[in-house]
């Protein structure tokens, strides 16, 4: 196994149109699409396992995107392909979509449309050439950033304005999470979709998800550029499987509703940093595992976590937030359970080679960390995951440079 770097490169937004622009003329007869629109993968900064408990997570958006060329159809057919499955193309009517009805890659696509015309707008049927540079299983968004760059694209072609203000973004989110959940069969809460849809260049976006709160109200633009502080944002693909924990998200989801039930809350949310030690004591007598203890203690602090990071990049302090980072991963390997070895071996090699802070992100059980590094350290502290890997017998490890970057638009 190799123990030299393997780095995946962004796309500019020209290589990115000019890929899906050829795709979509091999693959409608020499025609040319109306437009080409794209849309970014995510990395989460810190605020795991919060959002189902109405706490606080801070995504930004990855330079690496999904690219759609598009062209209106007035039939009401959807016709797609896509470089990722080159021998799978595509095809059902827009009125045929319904929860249950469809299914494969192309079900997340008319997911967005049938989500759009549910909400009461008109949309026509598409022909459409898909490409994309966000890995795909890495636990960046590949699926999130495919829904957004068809909303966005959708919405252009059929001039619905929805993507012209931040408002009209939050009901393209809404779209998309639909799409996912009612069409794809894939439950998801929003976070992605969010990120992808409403980040901005040098920016992370705070999603507050406590209820009641509008989808305007629960998203703000934070600033967030490492580069400032000579920091350079590395995200790290284990390439770790996710096969074998089937069920384990369901579980943490089922333990933090028992908790709320026996606590008589609404929600995790409610129990404030101060109160945890009443709220943990509480829960002791129905604990006898002290499962329902760790779930809780992790999302309580790691919203309060989550909290503190806001505080210090919007005091341009980013260079603090290392050990932020860092005891988010501990509380999620300890409390919440959800690390593995190669997650922690690339927090705890990065941190010895340098980073000034480091985390698994995403889900879990596999998919991909990030670290904070300095600027002069990232070959370093690449090389240094690599050696490790290899060392591990692990398969090669593929970074990526994540500078913070622009949500979905067109080229």
């Amino acid at each position: 196994m190799s123990s030299t770097p393997q780095w995946l490169e962004s796309w500019t937004p020209a290589g990115g149109a000019r890929r899906v622009r050829t795709l979509f003329s091999q693959a409608f007869d020499g025609d040319t699409p109306d437009g080409v629109w794209f849309a970014p993968g995510r990395v989460n900064l810190i605020g795991e396992h919060t959002d189902y408990n109405a706490g606080l997570c801070l995504p930004t958006a990855l330079p690496h995107r999904t690219y759609v060329a598009l062209r209106a159809r007035e039939d009401g057919v959807v016709r797609l392909v896509s470089a990722q499955t080159p021998h799978e193309p595509w095809e059902a009517k827009l009125s045929d979509v319904e929860p249950g009805s469809v299914s494969g890659w192309g079900s997340y696509v008319a997911g967005v449309a049938w989500a759009l015309a549910a909400a009461g707008h008109e949309v026509r049927g598409f022909d459409a050439a898909v490409d994309s540079c966000v890995p795909f299983g890495a636990g960046l968004s590949s699926s999130a950033s495919l829904e957004a760059a068809f909303a966005v694209a959708v919405d252009d072609v059929d001039e619905l304005g929805l993507a012209a203000t931040d408002a009209g973004r939050a009901d393209l989110v809404d779209a998309c999470r639909r799409a996912e959940n009612e069409i794809a069969g894939a439950p998801t809460g929003g976070l992605d979709q969010s990120a992808s849809l409403r980040c901005a260049e040098g920016q992370a976006l705070l999603l507050d998800f406590r209820p009641g709160l509008s989808a305007v109200e629960s998203g703000r633009p934070v600033p967030f550029d490492p580069s400032t502080a000579g920091l350079e944002l590395l995200v790290i693909d284990t390439r770790a499987p996710h096969a074998l924990v089937d069920g384990q998200y369901g579980a943490r989801r089922a333990s933090c509703e028992q908790a709320v039930d026996l606590l008589g809350l609404e929600n995790l949310r409610e129990i404030t940093p101060d109160g945890l030690e009443a709220a943990l004591a509480e829960l002791a007598p129905h604990d006898a595992d002290g499962i329902l203890t760790r779930r809780v203690r992790h999302v309580v602090t790691e919203t309060e976590r989550t909290a503190r990071f806001v505080d210090l990049v919007s005091r341009g302090l980013v260079a603090e937030v290392g050990p932020l980072m860092t005891a988010s991963h501990a509380s999620l390997r300890d409390d919440y359970e959800v690390s593995c070895r190669e997650l922690d071996l690339v927090v705890d090699t990065a941190m010895a080679a340098g980073a000034v802070g480091a985390r698994m992100t995403g889900g879990g059980f596999g998919g991909s960390a990030i670290a904070l590094v300095p600027r002069d350290d990232v070959e370093r502290v690449a090389n240094a995951v690599s050696r490790a890997f290899a060392d591990a017998g692990l398969p090669s490890p593929a970074f990526l440079a994540a500078p913070p970057s622009a949500g979905a638009g067109s080229v």
